[in-house]
């Protein structure tokens, strides 16, 4: 059997700090040689953990003698979405230039995923993070990252807590934008298709709608093209004549759907999605949408996670993006 490894399995972090009856972050600060912080007994107990387990933690001797390792570890929730294809094209290109690796993992908005992955860029030495997913608990982020001092930085699908970097989008905008848009047309009844448990960035574009349309119909669907089509039966059956899909991949299902209960856009129903994703060209009508900058959003998280990198003491930087409303062929005037 290997060093490290437990009847075949790689031992993590996290298991000597069960067995030890820490945190994650005591361990690495005594195996980072901080044991000067902790009680005796502590400091007993970790090493006799990682001498039952014979954990290695070899990104512990690489960061000790001053060695990086050029990559960034990057956590996305759903791979399939092309906004988070966009949004790793805009990452890679930055990295791509100044010769770092993009290592990526897809956490299907798992926090279980979310941590292990966590762990594993940990234990391979990464000297950065971008954190993309919503499920990862702000406690994980602070004992694995932030007591250990290690550079990162959240996206907008991660609400920003104060103690990273942080770069978002203007969400409530967008929904105030879809809003005004809709009012615009003469539109009265509207609804809203999100998941109930929305990430708070899109809980955002709710509010930001609400704020034109309180008394607004809201439908538990999934960010999914499958969200969408099982919301259009709810949608016929209410009274609404337009609706905000809290994505485009809502507003495709949708569609789909609605098509399938021979309904047409816009004649019967106005539609505005979110993202601006390639597709919206293609599909016929052309879907109105609120367009966030989803390239620049990848590639100004990578800046800014490579300058903490390079200057870890830095105050904390919170960037918002603006969006903006692209009007195409899926909504039109409501005619009483």
């Amino acid at each position: 059997m290997f060093r490290g490894e437990l009847y075949g399995k790689k031992v993590t972090i996290r298991e000597v700090a069960q067995m030890a009856g820490v945190s994650i972050a005591t361990v690495s600060q005594i195996l980072n040689g901080h044991e000067q912080k902790f009680s005796p007994y502590t400091v007993e107990k970790v090493y006799a953990a990682k001498k039952a387990l014979r954990y290695e933690p070899d990104y512990l001797a690489r960061r000790m003698v001053g060695k990086h390792s050029r990559a960034i570890g990057v956590i996305l929730p759903d791979v399939t979405n092309p906004f988070f294809g966009t949004l790793l094209k805009g990452i890679e290109s930055v990295m791509y230039e100044e010769a770092f690796v993009v290592m990526l993992c897809n956490a299907d908005f798992n926090e279980e995923k979310e941590n292990k992955y966590l762990e594993t860029f940990i234990r391979r030495g990464v000297d950065g993070f971008i954190i993309a997913s919503s499920s990862i608990s702000n406690q994980t982020l602070k004992e694995t990252l932030v007591d250990q001092d290690l550079p990162f930085i959240v996206l907008d699908q991660k609400k920003n807590t104060g103690f990273s970097d942080a770069i978002e989008t203007a969400d409530f905008e967008g929904g105030v934008l879809a809003g005004k848009h809709f009012a615009e047309l003469g539109h009265e009844k509207i609804a809203v298709i999100i998941p109930k448990n929305a990430p708070e960035n899109v809980q955002a574009r709710l509010s930001g709608i609400q704020s034109i349309y309180p008394d607004c119909l809201v439908i538990d669907s999934p960010l999914t093209k499958a969200g969408g089509k099982q919301a259009s039966e709810k949608v016929v059956a209410s009274e609404v004549t337009a609706i905000f899909a809290a994505n485009d991949e809502i507003a495709l299902g949708l569609y789909q759907g609605l098509n399938a209960l021979c309904k047409t856009v816009p004649t019967d129903y106005s539609i505005i999605g979110y993202d601006d994703q390639e597709f919206n060209e293609l599909v016929v009508p052309r879907l109105t949408t609120i367009a966030q900058p989803t390239f620049e959003l990848g590639r100004q998280s990578a800046k800014l996670l490579l300058k903490r990198i390079a200057h870890p003491d830095l105050p904390y930087t919170n960037i918002v993006l603006p969006v903006s409303i692209v009007e195409r062929d899926s909504t039109a005037r409501y005619l009483r």
